[in-house]
């Protein structure tokens, strides 16, 4: 498993964010995890 630090623009903003794949993992897939990740935490309600 390896680490990999992704910047990506998400509605005009840029996020980075890490993801945990395998050394394998194309870098396609890495890209639509870490989307997905960034999309995810701005559908989640936050409960303070």
């Amino acid at each position: 498993m390896i680490q990999v630090n992704v910047t990506l623009d998400y509605e005009g903003q840029l996020y980075h964010t890490n993801v945990i794949a395998s050394r394998e993992t194309q870098d396609e897939e890495i890209f639509e995890l870490a989307m997905s990740q960034i999309q995810r935490q701005w559908e989640e309600p936050i409960d303070y």
